[in-house]
C-alpha cells in the first residue's frame, strides 16, 4: 500500500514544483500593480494545487485502506466531532487567508497616489481611442488619436513613473484593457473612473476594448509603449512642437 501511495504522491509533488516555477498561464506582468495581481494569482493557484493534492491523497488512501477484504462490517460510527471541527475550520482559514491577500492586491491596484507623474485622459468612442496628455503646468498637452482608416493609437508612458489614467467615454460603455497590466477598468457613461499605472518593463504592449460596444468593437485596439523617462520627455517635446 505504501508503495502505491508513493507512486501517486511523487508525480503530484513534481507537478507542484514545476507549476510553482511557471506563470500558470498568466501573462508576464509589466507594471507594479500587475505584479500584485500576478503574486495573488500564483498564490491562489498554488493553494488550489496543494488542497487538490491533499484531497486526492485522502481519496487514494481511503480507497486502499478501506477496500473490501472480506465480509467484516467496518465501523458504523455516525460522527467524529474532532474530525468534523478540523475539516470545517481548515477551509475557513484558507478562505480567510485568500481573502486578506485579495484585499491587499485590490488595494495596490485601485489605490491612487496624491501626486502622479503623468496624467492622461483616456477617451473611448465608437470605435477608437484618444489619449489626451495633461501638461505638467496644468494646461493641455498632446492629443493622440487613431487614424480615420482604423490604425490604432499609441500611448507612450515613462518607465518607473506613476501615470494617472482618467477613463471616460463619449458614447456607450467601453473597457480599457492591457493584458500585460493584468487588470482592466470600464469606461462607463456618466462615471469618471481613474486608475494609476506604474510600468516597470520597457516595450510595446497591445491594448483592447474588453466590453462589447457595437458592430466594430473588434477595431478598438491600441498600444502602450513604455520608454525611459528621458525618451519620454523627448517624445513629449516632439509632440508638443508638432513633430512625429
Amino acid at each position: 500500500m505504501v508503495a502505491r501511495l508513493r507512486l501517486g504522491v511523487v508525480p503530484l509533488c513534481a507537478a507542484l514544483l514545476l507549476g510553482a516555477c511557471s506563470d500558470f498561464g498568466a501573462p508576464d506582468p509589466a507594471s507594479d500593480q500587475a505584479d500584485s495581481v500576478h503574486s495573488l494569482w500564483r498564490g491562489t493557484v498554488i493553494a488550489a494545487l496543494v488542497v487538490g493534492a491533499f484531497v486526492w491523497g485522502l481519496i487514494g488512501w481511503a480507497l486502499l485502506r478501506y477496500r473490501r477484504r472480506g465480509d467484516e462490517v467496518p465501523s458504523q460510527k455516525a460522527h467524529n466531532i474532532r474530525l468534523e471541527v478540523i475539516y470545517t475550520a481548515i477551509p475557513v482559514v484558507i478562505v480567510a487567508v485568500l481573502f486578506v491577500f485579495t484585499m491587499l492586491a485590490q488595494r495596490d491596484v485601485t489605490e491612487l497616489t496624491d501626486d502622479p507623474d503623468v496624467t492622461v485622459d483616456v477617451i473611448g468612442f465608437q470605435w477608437q481611442w484618444q489619449f489626451r496628455y495633461e501638461d505638467p503646468e496644468g494646461g493641455t498637452g498632446p492629443v493622440i488619436t487613431g487614424s480615420s482608416v482604423g490604425a490604432p493609437p499609441e500611448m507612450v508612458l515613462p518607465l518607473g513613473r506613476t501615470t494617472r489614467l482618467r477613463l471616460v467615454t463619449s458614447d456607450v460603455n467601453h473597457s480599457f484593457w492591457v493584458p500585460r497590466f493584468l487588470s482592466k477598468r470600464d469606461l462607463i457613461a456618466g462615471v469618471r473612473n481613474e486608475i494609476d499605472v506604474t510600468p516597470n518593463t520597457r516595450g510595446s504592449f497591445i491594448g483592447r476594448c474588453a466590453e462589447f460596444c457595437g458592430l466594430d468593437h473588434w477595431r478598438m485596439n491600441f498600444s502602450v509603449r513604455v520608454v525611459s523617462p528621458a525618451e519620454y520627455e523627448s517624445w513629449l517635446s516632439e509632440q508638443e512642437t508638432g513633430g512625429s
